[in-house]
C-alpha cells in the first residue's frame, strides 16, 4: 500500500526583529491548518502546516524560538536553528529590506551556504515602489536572486510561494484509493521522555548499533531513521529525541526537538511508546502518550528494562498502566529489556496488528446490521452507522438528534465497536450528523 512521504519543510531563519513571525503567519493565512501551540513548548507557533496551489509542506519559525536580542551572534542563531535547517526541504533567509545589510547578515549567509540545501533570500519589509530599488545590493550575498516582501501587508507573497514550492511534490490522490501492491511500509514513531532506553530500544529492533547510546538523559536529538524488511512488509523505524515535559525545555533545541518528535508522530503508522519500567508510569508518559492518542496513532505500550525491574510483578505494572493512562485502554502493552532482547521479536507482531487494525473497514451494510442489535440506553434513534476513513477508525452515526451523541453513549458504542470487529491498538473517532 502505498503511504504518504513526509511533508516538505520550509524553515524562516535570520536574525532578530526582521519580521520572520511575520512572515510565518503570513504564509499560513487563512488557509493554516496549524498543527499545534505546541503545549508546554513555547508561547509562539512554530510549526504549521499549509498548501499553496495543492501543494501541501510544513513551515517552521525559528523566531518563535530564538530570543529577541539584537545582540545574538549569527552563530548563535545557526546553532539554535541547527535541528531545524537540518531537515529543512527550503531555507527562507530574512533580512530587513529597510536598512543596509548588516555585518551579521553576511555572517548568517556564509553559514547557510554550506549546508546544500535550497537558500531563498527574502528582502522584507519592501511596501514600496521606492524601496524595490534597494533590492539589487542583497546580491552581494551571493544567495541567487532576492524576492521582496511586504510579509505585514502580505505583499510578493505568490512570487515567493512558487519559487519555494516549484521542485516539491505535487498532492497525490488519497492514500486510501491508490492501488493496492504486494510491498507494504509500516512507519513506526519510537517515543518516550529522555533516557528510557528508546535508543537501545532502536537497535535491538534493527539488530545494529545505529542510533548513538548515553546514559546522559537526552542524547538524542535528532530523529534517526532505520528500515526492516520482513517479507512483504518494510518497517521504518523513527527513534525521536525525547520529549521533556512542560517547564523543561529551557533550551531551544530541545524547543525544537518536541515539535520535530510530534511531527515525527503525525507522520507515523505505529506509534511506540516506551516506558522505564524501574521508574513506572510518571506524569510525563501520560503527556507524550497524549500527543500520539490526540494524532490518532496506533498504539502500542513498550515496558523497556523490565529485566531490571527487580520485584514487580507484570499484573500489578499494567493495573497501574491502566489506570494512568486511562484513554489508552486499546493499546497492547508489551514488557521487554532492550538490552537482552527479551520481548523485542513480540513487538514486530504486534507493530502488525495494530497496524491491521487501524487500516480496518468495515462495510455498511454489515455496519447497520451490527447497529440493529445495540440498546443505548437513552431515547436517542440511531439511523445507521457508516465507516468514513481509516487511520484511524472513524464512523459517522447518523441519528434523530442535532447535536453530539453523550459520551457514554459514544464509549458503549467505541467498546461495541471493539468487540465486534477488533480494532485493537488504534483509536476510534465517532461524529455523529443528524439525518
Amino acid at each position: 500500500m502505498a503511504l504518504e512521504e513526509p511533508l516538505p519543510t520550509v524553515v524562516i531563519v535570520g536574525r532578530p526583529n526582521v519580521g520572520k513571525s511575520t512572515l510565518f503567519n503570513a504564509i499560513l493565512g487563512n488557509r493554516r491548518s496549524i498543527v499545534g501551540d505546541e503545549p508546554g513548548i513555547t508561547r509562539d507557533r512554530i510549526y504549521g502546516e499549509t498548501e499553496y496551489h495543492g501543494t501541501r509542506f510544513g513551515l517552521i519559525d525559528t523566531g518563535g524560538i530564538i530570543p529577541h536580542d539584537d545582540a545574538l551572534i549569527p552563530s548563535e542563531i545557526f546553532k539554535q536553528a541547527r535541528v531545524a535547517l537540518d531537515v529543512a526541504s527550503e531555507i527562507l533567509f530574512v533580512i530587513d529590506g529597510r536598512t543596509e545589510i548588516t555585518a551579521s547578515d553576511r555572517e548568517l549567509a556564509q553559514l547557510l551556504r554550506p549546508l546544500g540545501k535550497p537558500v531563498t533570500l527574502v528582502v522584507n519589509k519592501i511596501d514600496a515602489r521606492v524601496r524595490e530599488s534597494l533590492v539589487p545590493e542583497f546580491y552581494s550575498l551571493g544567495l541567487g536572486d532576492p524576492v521582496a516582501v511586504s510579509a505585514e501587508h502580505r505583499l510578493g507573497l505568490d512570487e515567493l510561494l512558487e519559487r519555494v514550492t516549484s521542485d516539491f511534490p505535487k498532492a497525490q490522490p488519497d492514500r486510501e484509493e491508490q492501488p493496492e501492491t504486494e510491498r507494504r511500509l509500516i512507519k513506526v514513531a519510537i517515543i518516550g521522555r529522555p533516557n528510557v532506553g528508546k535508543s537501545t530500544m532502536l537497535n535491538a529492533l534493527v539488530g545494529a548499533e545505529r542510533a548513538i547510546v548515553s546514559p546522559v538523559a537526552g542524547t538524542t536529538r535528532d530523529a534517526v531513521d532505520e528500515t526492516v524488511r520482513e517479507g512483504n512488509t518494510e518497517f521504518r523505524f523513527v527513534d525521536t529525541a525525547g520529549i521533556r515535559r512542560k517547564g523543561k525545555t529551557t533550551e531551544m533545541p530541545e524547543k525544537l526537538s518536541v515539535v520535530m518528535a510530534r511531527r515525527h508522530i503525525r507522520m507515523a503508522n505505529v506509534v511506540l511508546l516506551i516506558i522505564d519500567a524501574t521508574e513506572g508510569v510518571v506524569a510525563s508518559d501520560a503527556t507524550i502518550a497524549g500527543y500520539a492518542h490526540e494524532e490518532g496513532r496506533a498504539v502500542i505500550i513498550v515496558v523497556n528494562k523490565w529485566d531490571a525491574a527487580g520485584e514487580k510483578g507484570k499484573r500489578a505494572f499494567t493495573e497501574s498502566i491502566r489506570d494512568q493512562l486511562k484513554f489508552l485502554e486499546y493499546a497492547p502493552i508489551i514488557f521487554a529489556s532492550a538490552k537482552n532482547g527479551e520481548g523485542v521479536r513480540r513487538i514486530y507482531g504486534a507493530i502488525r496488528r495494530a497496524f491491521d487494525s487501524a487500516s480496518k473497514r468495515v462495510g455498511t451494510g454489515e455496519l447497520n446490521r451490527f447497529v440493529e442489535g445495540l440498546k443505548f440506553e437513552s431515547e436517542i434513534r440511531v439511523y445507521y452507522l457508516t465507516q468514513a476513513s481509516v487511520r484511524p477508525p472513524t464512523f459517522v452515526v447518523f441519528t434523530d438528534k442535532a447535536d453530539k451523541i453523550h459520551f457514554s453513549e459514544e464509549r458503549f458504542l467505541m467498546n461495541r465497536l471493539r468487540e465486534r470487529f477488533g480494532f485493537e491498538s488504534t483509536p476510534i473517532v465517532i461524529k455523529t450528523k443528524r439525518r
